[in-house]
């Protein structure tokens, strides 16, 4: 496998002087080039890989010593000179701020930040590094030295030092500049199904049987699992000391797993993909099996048991460390690999991070065949969500480290790195605090890939089971939420790699008001806002508290139906069953309801998800989950229109043959909706009877569609037009019923919430009983979350 690349840019979009290249490459992004001798770069970088746009407009003033470039979006001023702040600046026509409408060269640049290489040992925040987004409006990335990428995918470095640097000024359009940067830079490739459910990985010694024993447990509490990850007690770890550590390996430990294949084979069939860890910075010592034929292949002495060094810019030990430590392994079934690399960025090449090049060239690899290529490694700077998936290191496990999670990883996709996987629950350290994975695994369950890791400490394994009964059923309930989500997940899966839009992204780049920067903590999850619960529950309720902003429209809470109407902050307040996860009205969410199985193949049994109180539509993508490039998807779009007189539509496109299942059913859920007066339902274009089911507690109609290769079907209802939710005093009272409080207290509350009907007498009534913050706070968001 190698890149596509179309590196050199349209000629009538160059403006080139002596020493100087500016490339007009969209009315908002600018290449800026200084070279001594004008020996200009049109080759492929690591970071860069399309030049080729459209050539907008734009309009050149020159003179003898000055030259101005005009676009829609921004003005350049240069003074053919080497570049410098006075002789080189940019301003953005629609300036965003007082003083940062203008860039001068070797500005220090205050953007929204991006992610960083790892989370190794965070015990909470840390430093990230720069991303593509400012509130200012522009970014500048340079790519002055990256090496290049040939036609065939290998690498070499620039003959001659040059400035080149792109100009990003985008103002707040940001998902605008996103998508002309994965122009620039390549799109992100498309994930197999199967990462979207759910990863087991853990650093413990397992053996082939209690692995297995260990799955069996799973699919006995039917929770599905969708990866295994073996940690590096896979290989031998216990070596002869003259060999050194053990850490790097690529032969079998056969006292834990006596046939590696057999034990892979029965994965297989149990519906799950393998990645295996590598460490791979200590070469390839005598003691492997693969030694001796690779050392006489790199002409090694082999007699005297010499080690063949590590060296990730020599092409012949590259070929050679695919071609015997890993094809053979992957044709006994090994489906990727796990890169975990630690040792820094230096290579023996000058300018080479052996960590980007360990991705590229393994992400190449596992493509070879046809097959979609993924690998599983550690973020390499800007370019790299080119090589999915991230694997963000080894965290401590405290409500710190969860508290920066959900920003971190929103905050990601300012540089377009979008499928960060983290040590879901936390990897060392920290103490048993069955809440803290509680709401860690809610967070991951609502993350781009979701996989629970920890260490070998005995005590210290993720299986739900290990926690107490309340903790064990909110686990085992999100890890089946997960693979529910999975039709979902991959149609997001196809909008990322189709349109550049990132699962998650934070929330001003839907939003531009300044409340929208102020919940680093808040995201969108394609469609919907998540607020993940990073902090404990009080005691005495059993609630934890969440400060959100909500936008302004109609927004139904994913979990408990409950009702907002936006825009302003709130405080949200939830037990250990779920998080605020707020849907937008007119939002549809596919879901498989056969989620044992959502990872492998197209559903036979889909639950759809409306949200009333507006009109909406999902275009649904599915593939034949063959896991092989050049899937054509499969599109079914659902459409809704809200009001008295309702409508909601099924419509498969064609070419479906042999991707959905003939006899598909649907159960479309309608939520925030009363009990329909009447409701005619067609399918295929035929008039056909249909009965209709209603969840009180969730104000949600069902109704349900079966039948053989349906290409379409209508719903055409008549109800009130409202949205509506549960009775919010009823609510109040099963949060009284459960909190640890004194009986006369909730006796107090609750005859005044039956007796006042005025919500601002309810509030000063109240509050006059000098109720704990806790408990005043979720009473008071019941009552006000429309208002």
């Amino acid at each position: 496998m190698k890149y596509e690349t179309k590196p050199m840019a349209q000629t009538e979009a160059m403006i080139t002087g002596k020493n100087y290249r500016f490339t007009v490459l969209t009315s908002r992004l600018i290449r800026m080039e200084y070279q001594a001798d004008g020996c200009f770069l049109d080759d492929a970088t690591k970071t860069v890989l399309c030049r080729q746009f459209p050539v907008p407009k734009f309009q050149v003033k020159e003179s003898e010593n000055n030259l101005e470039i005009i676009t829609e979006a921004l003005h350049l001023y240069y003074d053919k000179q080497e570049f410098s702040p006075a002789g080189l600046y940019i301003s953005l026509k629609e300036g965003l701020t007082l003083s940062d409408s203008v860039w001068n060269y070797g500005d220090v640049i205050h953007d929204l930040k991006g992610t960083a290489r790892t989370l190794d040992g965070a015990d909470g925040a840390i430093p990230l590094e720069a991303g593509l987004l400012s509130f200012g409006g522009y970014t500048v990335v340079d790519d002055s030295d990256s090496p290049i990428l040939q036609e065939d995918g290998w690498i070499s470095i620039r003959e001659k030092e040059e400035k080149d640097l792109y100009f990003f000024g985008y103002g707040h359009d940001y998902l605008g500049c996103l998508r002309d940067f994965y122009h620039l830079s390549g799109f992100t490739p498309l994930l197999p199904r199967y990462t979207l459910g759910n990863w087991w990985s853990r650093y413990y010694p397992y053996s082939e049987e209690s692995y297995l024993k260990l799955m069996e447990q799973f699919s006995d509490k039917d929770i599905p699992i969708s990866v295994s990850v073996i940690d590096m007690d896979w290989h031998i770890t216990n070596v002869p000391k003259k060999y050194g550590s053990g850490w790097t390996g690529y032969t079998w430990n056969r006292e834990l797993f006596p046939e590696p294949k057999r034990f892979m084979d029965k994965l297989h069939q149990m519906g799950k993909r393998i990645t295996l860890n590598l460490h791979p910075a200590d070469g390839v010592r005598a003691f492997e099996e693969a030694y001796l034929p690779m050392a006489k292949e790199l002409g090694v002495d082999y007699e005297s048991e010499e080690k063949i060094p590590f060296d990730v810019t020599d092409r012949a030990y590259m070929q050679a460390y695919f071609k015997y430590l890993h094809h053979p392994h992957e044709k006994d079934g090994v489906d990727f690999w796990w890169v975990d690399w630690q040792q820094g960025s230096v290579s023996r090449t000058k300018g080479v991070d052996p960590l980007w090049m360990l991705n590229h060239l393994h992400f190449m690899d596992s493509g070879r065949d046809g097959k979609l290529p993924l690998t599983f490694s550690r973020y390499a700077g800007v370019g790299s969500h080119r090589y999915p998936v991230g694997f963000s290191g080894d965290t401590y496990s405290t409500w710190e480290s969860l508290q920066f999670q959900p920003y971190f990883t929103a905050n990601a996709s300012n540089v377009g790195y979008t499928w960060w996987s983290h040590d879901i629950g936390g990897h060392m350290m920290g103490r048993k605090d069955d809440e803290l994975v509680a709401r860690w695994i809610q967070f991951g369950v609502f993350s781009p890939i979701m996989r629970l890791h920890s260490t070998s400490n005995e005590f210290y394994g993720k299986e739900p089971w290990n926690y107490n009964m309340i903790a064990e059923k909110v686990i085992s309930d999100f890890m089946r939420l997960r693979h529910k989500l999975v039709p979902y997940l991959h149609t997001w899966n196809y909008k990322t790699h189709l349109e550049g839009l990132p699962l998650v992204q934070p929330m001003y780049y839907r939003h531009d008001e300044r409340e929208a920067y102020s919940v680093p903590n808040e995201y969108y999850f394609g469609d919907v806002i998540v607020c993940p619960v990073t902090q404990p529950a009080d005691r005495e309720t059993g609630l934890a508290e969440v400060d959100a902003w909500i936008p302004e429209g109609t927004y139904i809470d994913f979990f408990t139906g409950q009702v907002y109407r936006g825009k302003g902050r709130k405080l949200l307040y939830r037990d250990m069953s779920s998080i605020p996860v707020l849907v937008p009205a007119g939002t549809i969410i596919p879901m498989a309801a056969d989620y044992a199985t959502s990872c492998i193949k197209n559903p036979e049994h889909l639950e759809v998800l409306v949200f009333n109180g507006a009109n909406g539509s999902f275009k649904m993508y599915e593939d034949d989950c063959s896991e092989m490039t050049g899937m054509e998807p499969v599109i079914t779009e659902f459409s809704f229109k809200a009001g008295k007189d309702a409508t909601l539509s099924m419509k498969v496109a064609e070419g479906s043959e042999g991707v959905i299942p003939a006899n598909r059913s649907y159960n479309m859920r309608i939520r925030g909706i009363r009990q329909l007066k009447s409701v005619e339902y067609h399918v295929d274009g035929q008039k056909i009877s249909v009965e209709t089911d209603y969840d009180q507690k969730l104000q949600e109609v069902i109704l349900s569609v079966k039948g053989e290769a349906i290409k379409g079907f209508t719903f055409n209802m008549k109800c009130d037009g409202e949205v509506s939710q549960s009775d919010r005093k009823e609510v109040i009272r099963e949060l009284l019923h459960r909190a640890q409080i004194e009986y006369d207290i909730k006796e107090k509350i609750y005859h005044i919430i039956k007796e006042e009907d005025d919500v601002c007498r309810v509030c000063a009534r109240l509050q006059a009983l000098k109720l704990k913050n806790e408990l005043f706070g979720a009473i008071i968001e019941q009552l006000t979350s429309e208002y």
